[in-house]
This record gives C-alpha cells, sequence and structure tokens, in this order.
C-alpha cells in the first residue's frame, strides 16, 4: 500500500439528538458503559474523568431524554449502594456501537475514494492561513540568488506565472527556501499599482501581471479593482478614485498590476 506523505485520515464524532438536543454521543456512551462495567457512578466518573455531581446531572438528562430509563440507582446512597444499566441502556449502547461501526466505515470508504490527499492537505493548510494582506499566492520556488544582504526568490505561481521577491538573506535561511520548495506570497493591495497600455513600457518593477478586469469596487476616496492575471490567479489593487476614474477602468476592460519585488512577503507554512 503506497503511504503518502501528507496522506489525510477522516475522523468525525456521532452524536443521537432528540427534542433538538444532544442525546448520546461517544463520551456519554462510555460513561454509560463504565456504570454497566463497574456497577457504581463513582467509580465510573473517575474512570473517565469527571466529578460525581457531572456523572450524576448526564445520567439525569440522558433518563429525562430517553424514552425509557437508561440507568438505574440502587438503594443506598453515595457510596453505600451502587448504578446499573437497565436492559434499555444496555440495548442503546450496542445500538450506538453498531451506528458508530457504520459510520467508521463510511469514513474508510471517503478515505479510499479519495486516494492520494497531498493535494487536499496543502489546500486546507493555504486556506487555514490568516493574514490581512489582500494578496496570498501560493507557488514553488524555482530560483533563489543571494546577493550580499537580499536574495532575490522566484516562485511559479499557477499556470507557471513567475512572481519574484526580494527578502535578507536571513529570512532565506530562516524559512528554509530552496528550489522546488513551496511557499506563499503576500502582498498588500495598497502595494500594487494599476495601468494601462503597458506592454511595451521600460519600469523598473519587477512584477508586471496583465489581464482582465473582473471587479471594481468603487467608494468616496478609493477603489478597489481585481485583475485576473491568468492561471486562475487575481491581483486586487486599492487605489484612488480619481486613478480609476482617469485610467477609465471598466470591468471586462485590460489592465496590468505592478508591484515592486521588494512589496513582496514570502512565507512558508
Amino acid at each position: 500500500m503506497k503511504v503518502y506523505k501528507n496522506n489525510i485520515g477522516l475522523s468525525g464524532n456521532l452524536w443521537l439528538n432528540r427534542a433538538d438536543s444532544k442525546f448520546l454521543g461517544g463520551d456519554r456512551i462510555n460513561l454509560l458503559e463504565k456504570i454497566d462495567q463497574l456497577g457504581s457512578i463513582t467509580k465510573a466518573a473517575k474512570d473517565v474523568g469527571i466529578s460525581y455531581k457531572t456523572a450524576w446531572d448526564t445520567v439525569n438528562l440522558i433518563n429525562n431524554l430517553a424514552e425509557k430509563p437508561l440507568v438505574t440507582r440502587l438503594t443506598g446512597g453515595k457510596g453505600g449502594g451502587g448504578t446499573s444499566l437497565t436492559a434499555e441502556g444496555k440495548k442503546v449502547i450496542s445500538q450506538f456501537r453498531t451506528i458508530q461501526e457504520e459510520h467508521r466505515k463510511f469514513l474508510d470508504n471517503l478515505e479510499n475514494r479519495l486516494g492520494d490527499t497531498d493535494s487536499l492537505y496543502q489546500f486546507l493548510r493555504r486556506i487555514s492561513m490568516k493574514v490581512s494582506a489582500r494578496n496570498t499566492f501560493s507557488g514553488t520556488v524555482t530560483a533563489v540568488t543571494k546577493g550580499a544582504v537580499n536574495a532575490e526568490v522566484v516562485l511559479s505561481l499557477k499556470g507557471g506565472v513567475p512572481l519574484t521577491a526580494v527578502v535578507t538573506n536571513g529570512a532565506v535561511d530562516n524559512l528554509g527556501i530552496a528550489i522546488g520548495s513551496e511557499a506563499y506570497a503576500i502582498i498588500k493591495a495598497s502595494s500594487v499599482i494599476i495601468g494601462t497600455d503597458l506592454h511595451d513600457a521600460k519600469i523598473s518593477a519587477r512584477n508586471i501581471f496583465c489581464g482582465t478586469i473582473t471587479t471594481i469596487i468603487e467608494g468616496a476616496v478609493n477603489t478597489e479593482v481585481d485583475v485576473e492575471i491568468g492561471g486562475g490567479n487575481t491581483v486586487s489593487a486599492v487605489i484612488t478614485h480619481d486613478s480609476a476614474t482617469r485610467l477609465g477602468l471598466k470591468v471586462g476592460g485590460h489592465a496590468c498590476a505592478l508591484f515592486k519585488a521588494s512589496s513582496v512577503i514570502i512565507g512558508v507554512s
């Protein structure tokens, strides 16, 4: 059987509900089983790691929601009597374990159908990042050129779109950036310049992406502009309202997004 480096396993919590309330789940079933095994709610509570009061509150809740009591308390009081499951309680445990077994089979089947989950794993790691910058791209490092202080790092984004960043040599070493490694490029929307008809222009900015305007959100002072640059990548820019008006930007129109390599932040998972 092939083992994948970042293989994802599926798991889930199973709950049975009654009257819009949680009735039985794995933790409550465990408590009931311990009561059945030990014959004492005090010992059962200690075994599952909860207080005696919490155990009895849970049992009372279960009994109140059940059609028939699942737990019965024998005479003798705390520590002097005992606690046992009713026939209904034992039946419910058996039914829950059957459902749980089928639930596990269902998840195992999904795992088999997913196969190699490495790409899913990488995707979930990407979307779990929380950053304020509007532009976050994932890519593969294709070049690292070190200078005396800084290094130029080139990422290949989706669709083979190249993006260049300039970071310190220390950042390269600390982040473990190397050719072939996965990394993220993060650019604030306010660092992106929008222009038109720039194909033949000579500009010092290393990153010039031309494409189609997909979204324009106008404000009293600033305007947000999204440009689809190919490969499923979209660059967002925030420019002044006057600049957007002067450029005559329209959804579906052509535009170029520019930003300096030094405006790019590189991150790794």
